[in-house]
Parts: C-alpha cells; structure tokens; sequence
C-alpha cells in the first residue's frame, strides 16, 4: 500500500513540477538533468531519427526501459508471492503475541523474521525495484515533457505535444493501469480494502492526468501498462508452474 501511495504523490509531485515546463538541451544545469532527463531525451531524439516517429520512439524506448528493469520486477513479484504465502503463518503468529507491551512485541518481531528468514523471503525487497525505477521513470517522463521536438510531431490520430482529443489514449490508459494492477494484486484487493480502493483510485488518476497532459505522455504510460501485463502474466504462470512441481 506504501508503494502505490508513494507513487501516486510522486506523480501528482512531478505533474506540477515547474521544471517540466523548461526545455531540456544541453546547457540544462544540474545533475538531475544533465545525467538523468538529458540523456533519456537524446535517445528518444536519436530512436526518432532512425525510424522517422517520435511518436515509435517513445513505445521502442519504453519496451527498452521496461526490459532492462525486467530483473528487478521478477524477483519483486517472486517475493511478494512467497509473502503472500506466508500469510497465514504471520496471522498465527500475531494472534500467538496478542499483547501490546514492548516486550512481547519485541518478541513477536523476532519470531516473524525468524519466519521470513527461514523461506528466504526479505519484507523490504519490494520496495528496492521501486526505488531503483523511480528515477528512470520520472527521467523519462520528464524527456517526454520537455523535448521540443517531442511536441512538434504527430503520431496516429493525436498530436505529441497536445491532449488527444478524443480522450482514447487517457481511457484506453486507465483501463491498462487497473488491468495491470489487478493482475499484479490479485487477491490482496480481497484481503485488504485499502487495495481495493487504490485499484480504482490510480486508475482514475491517470485518467485525469492524461486528460490535461501531452498525449506523448499517455503513450508511454499506455505502452508501459501493456508490457506490465505481459510481464505479470508471464511471471505469475512460470511461478506456479515451479511451485505446482515443488508440491509434487
């Protein structure tokens, strides 16, 4: 839950960033333009080049990015399962220290590590993917925000540098980011309310940012929830594959 409050503010954070609205080139000062936004924006200008769209550069950029964090995605969703898994037996042992002094909660803390170190199961890798992510990801978006060439170029039926029209691409990213969570959650939405209600908050979110935002923007979050899909399907049927063989 932590995890989507956290990016949720960091998105609300960046949409009403000043800087997004500088053009980033290469005299942009600070290192968090000239080795994060500047570079990402060269690539994205370079891709273009080779295959004549920006609007093709932006979705070839973002597989590329989503590949090479692919790593650190397969051993989160790995461990959030064997988390989940250990569901029951953390239930146990918070019924078994029940009290509220020090002592005993103490005691239950030790027990409940004892259990995660004996399945090999760390509480705090799901957040170092997220951690790692967020600077690549918000460089990027911040290359899509502030390369001019970005916004002078049209791509299907929508301009880069303007909201679509139509409003397709902020539904059809809405629609892609509660897929994507709902299959990334599963049944966690059952078990914790909050869930639940996050599963339709950040959709509506994205919804509302893509409305008022350039489209290029909504094209990457549209082309991102789409790998995330193929991805989380992918790792949750190789999982269970491995898990149905070890119960045999």
């Amino acid at each position: 839950m932590a995890t989507l409050v956290f990016l949720a503010a960091a998105m609300m954070l960046l949409s009403g960033c000043t800087e997004v609205n500088k053009e980033i080139n290469a005299d942009s000062e600070g290192y968090w333009n000239e080795y994060v936004v500047y570079p990402f924006s060269q690539v994205i200008v370079k891709t273009a080049e080779l295959v004549g769209s920006y609007g093709w550069a932006i979705v070839i950029v973002t597989i590329i990015i989503r590949f090479i964090i692919l790593p650190l995605m397969i051993k989160s969703t790995k461990n959030m399962k064997e988390m989940r898994k250990l569901q029951p037996e953390m239930q146990k042992i918070k019924e078994k220290y029940k009290s509220k002094d020090a002592v005993t909660q103490q005691k239950m803390q030790q027990e409940t590590m004892a259990l995660f170190q004996k399945h090999g199961v760390n509480p705090l890798a799901g957040c170092l993917p997220l951690l790692i992510q967020m600077p690549i990801i918000f460089g990027f978006y911040q290359a899509i925000m502030r390369t001019e060439a970005i916004k002078e170029d049209t791509f299907l039926w929508f301009d880069l540098g303007s909201p679509d029209p139509y409003f397709l691409l902020p539904l059809i990213a809405g629609a892609t980011t509660f897929l994507q969570q709902k299959i990334t959650m599963a049944d966690m939405t059952s078990q914790n309310p909050q869930m639940a209600m996050m599963l339709w908050l950040m959709p509506i979110m994205i919804i509302i940012f893509a409305v008022n935002l350039p489209a290029a923007l909504s094209l990457y979050w549209v082309v991102g929830n789409i790998f995330m899909i193929i991805q989380t399907v992918i790792i949750n049927r190789k999982y269970d594959n491995e898990a149905s063989l070890e119960n045999q």
